[in-house]
């Protein structure tokens, strides 16, 4: 885009941040995060969104030095770690499949909530849901930055005003939730590790920097702001929630725990409001995530780190290779996977993944520094302890996901070698 007036200024900018972390992160993680957490999941928002703003700190300061789209991948270049940028980039495309899974399978809950023709449904709508929007972006219908706004602040609304009549009549012993796994600090900070996906979705930013007008100011003013109004969000929403309904019915109906919320604050017509907000958004969010990781994929396919065939584009210049299989893979997670698994899974490629970017940016920038290392040892500290709950509790997806990470760190080279030859003869 070389005409600035259709580049993206701050309200636009803002309203991506924002809605690449709401889109699906309240919806899908409350439940999952008080059952963990207890009476303490607002600070367990808190932890996470400030490790998140250290995160958002280096993104904006190494997307400012390297003047291009590209994120992780691109920093990791710059800095001549090729080999760490391939790897990188595997692992964070992994994250955003679970992402997408993650979101398809709160839609399907959420728009179950509100049609219920049974647990069929339920799996089959999140599977739909990823299949259209694969369709939609096929065709070339791209991010469109004024409806990202009236969405964004449409949920905002709906977000803030449940969370208002929770707190005006505020219950300190409806948040209680004795039998919270573990609960009490260690429970607070493995809340913090175990939905820290919540705040993944302002870094898709960072692959559209040169759509952004004037990038660095905006970036500077739009990351910080989007990411401290969605922590204030984050918190009011899950203490007025839980005033209002009481943490065990969140727990017990976490797929749909706001919608329980809505009920309770003006009936069954709020529960299909809330219902019908985070099926919208979180389709939101999924059409966002598949449509910036198809780009990402292909920036890695023609750097030479992913097969070259993913870089194929149709008529309309779309990436379809990537996105079809990025749909196909989160639509299958989405249909066989639990919420609590997939979102931990996500939480931990996003935590490494913003761990070496904080550490890029310690020893890149010229600014505060000291933020960057703080963000790196809170993401570092919080992968550690999602490693070791999921040592002790779930031995099984560990082995998975190291299983995973040897492949994208030692087996690459190996995978790109066999793909490519093929491909060339």
């Amino acid at each position: 885009m070389s005409d600035s007036s259709a580049k993206m200024g701050f309200n636009a900018t803002w309203s991506m941040a924002v809605g690449g972390m709401v889109g699906g992160g309240i919806f899908s993680v409350l439940g999952v995060v008080i059952a963990t957490a207890g009476q303490w999941a607002w600070a367990s928002f808190l932890i996470a969104g400030l490790i998140a703003l250290a995160t958002g700190y280096s993104y904006v300061a190494l997307a400012a030095k390297f003047g291009e789209s590209g994120g992780a991948f691109t920093f990791l270049r710059e800095v001549h770690r090729e080999g760490l940028a391939g790897s990188l980039s595997w692992i964070l495309i992994i994250g955003y499949v679970l992402t997408i899974s993650v979101y398809a399978f709160t839609f399907g809950h959420y728009l179950g909530a509100v049609i219920d023709l049974g647990p069929w449904f339920v799996r089959a709508a999140a599977v739909g849901i990823v299949g259209a929007l694969v369709g939609v972006n096929l065709l070339g219908v791209g991010e469109a930055s004024w409806l990202e706004i009236v969405t964004v602040w449409g949920k905002l609304v709906i977000l803030i005003g449940l969370a208002g009549i929770g707190l005006w009549s505020f219950s300190p012993q409806q948040i209680q939730y004795e039998q919270a796994q573990p609960g009490g600090i260690g429970g607070m900070l493995l809340g913090a590790a175990s939905i820290f996906m919540a705040y993944e979705g302002f870094q898709l930013l960072t692959y559209d920097y040169e759509d952004i007008d004037h990038p660095r100011r905006t970036l500077h003013r739009a990351v910080p702001t989007a990411i401290i109004a969605v922590i204030a969000v984050y918190i009011i929403v899950s203490l007025g929630a839980a005033s209002l309904v009481g943490a065990g019915k969140l727990i017990e109906h976490k797929e749909i725990a706001l919608a329980e919320a809505g009920q309770q604050a003006m009936g069954l017509t709020g529960k299909i409001l809330v219902s019908i907000a985070a099926a919208f958004s979180t389709a939101s969010a999924i059409n966002a995530t598949l449509f910036a990781t198809a780009r990402l994929s292909r920036v890695v396919a023609d750097d030479g780190e992913l097969p070259a065939w993913l870089s194929h584009t149709n008529r309309s210049d779309i990436p379809d290779r990537s996105v079809m299989i990025l749909g196909a893979s989160g639509a299958l997670l989405a249909a066989i996977g639990s919420l609590g698994q997939l979102v931990e899974a996500a939480s931990l490629a996003f935590l490494f993944t913003f761990a070496v970017v904080n550490l890029i940016a310690a020893r890149r920038i010229d600014g505060r520094r000291w933020v960057c290392w703080a963000g790196a040892g809170g993401a570092t500290l919080a992968a550690v302890t999602l490693l070791i709950r999921l040592a002790l509790n779930e031995p099984i997806i560990l082995g998975v996901l190291v299983a995973i990470a040897l492949v994208c760190v030692f087996g690459r080279p190996w995978i790109l070698r066999r793909v490519n030859t093929r491909h060339e003869s």
